[in-house]
Formats: C-alpha cells, sequence, structure tokens
C-alpha cells in the first residue's frame, strides 16, 4: 500500500490514531492522547510566533526510505512550501520536523525517526517530551536552542 491508497481508502478515513507506513507499506497505527494534541496546539502558536515566512504543517506526511513517517509537527518555509504544498506526502522534508513522544515510542524508533528526516532534507528535528521538554537537533548532534528560532522556548506547559 502506498501512501495515496492510504488517504484515498474509505475505511482509513477518521480514525482515532496516527497513521503511519512501513518500508513495505504496512500500516503501523499509534493511539494518541489529549496531552498531545494540546502539545502540538501549542507548538503550531509558538512556531508562529517565532518563525515567519513559512507555514505549520500538522501531522506531516513524509516519504523515506522506510515507509511515509508522519511528523506531529513541522516547518516549511516558502521555498520550499512551494515545492510540497501539493504533494500527497513531502518527497523532501520541511526544513523542521517535531515529534511530540507518546507513551509508546521508543529512543530507538525515535532516533530513527530523526535520521530518516534529516536524510530528506530535515534541517533541525525537534523532540517533544511527555512533560513539554523540547530537545533541538541537527544532522551533526543536539543543539542548545533552534537554529532558526533561537528564542524558542526549551519546555512548553
Amino acid at each position: 500500500m502506498d501512501w495515496l491508497q492510504v488517504c484515498e481508502h474509505p475505511s482509513l478515513r477518521n480514525l482515532p490514531f496516527k497513521i503511519e507506513l512501513d518500508e513495505l507499506g504496512r500500516i503501523i497505527m499509534s493511539p494518541l492522547k489529549v496531552a498531545h494534541s494540546l502539545y502540538q496546539g501549542k507548538l503550531t502558536r509558538l512556531l508562529y510566533q517565532h518563525l515567519q515566512q513559512g507555514e505549520v504543517l500538522v501531522e506531516c506526511a513524509i516519504r523515506t526510505c522506510k515507509g511515509t513517517k508522519v511528523a506531529d509537527v513541522a516547518w516549511a518555509f516558502n521555498p520550499r512550501l512551494q515545492i510540497i504544498e501539493k504533494q500527497t506526502e513531502c518527497l523532501i522534508a520541511p526544513e523542521i520536523c517535531i515529534e511530540v513522544l507518546s507513551n509508546s515510542n521508543s529512543k530507538k524508533e525515535m532516533s530513527l525517526k530523526k535520521q530518516l528526516y534529516f536524510d530528506n532534507g530535515a534541517q533541525e528535528v525537534w523532540i517533544c517530551d511527555l512533560y513539554g521538554k523540547i530537545r533541538f537537533y541537527t544532522q551533526q548532534d543536539e543543539i542548545k536552542q533552534s537554529e532558526f528560532a533561537p528564542d524558542f522556548p526549551n519546555a512548553i506547559a
């Protein structure tokens, strides 16, 4: 199954799960709690406060060599946004990809997702933990603050 088939399949609409595909086209579903959605909303608001000339993408599907992964929140600056906005899934990742952790996420899974986003063109990956603490990463290493939004808080309530 590919991402377009997932998007258009009538039985997969309106599921209360986050859906991704693995490299074999198998559907992976993850249940989400309300806190997860709250963090997505707060991150969206903060991104618009701290960045300009781009847009937030929530539940952003990104094609990777390991299937379609979905960043909980992403930011694409206008030039990249013009490239990806009409795509079914992003063939190049937005500059910033953000994952909001849930109880089911493992360190190994997050490490793999970070690398997949970087391999597809992300410049930064942010990880928001269960308590709202945010860690910022570039391809090379963890960084103290975002290079795109240096005043972005490292924790949200």
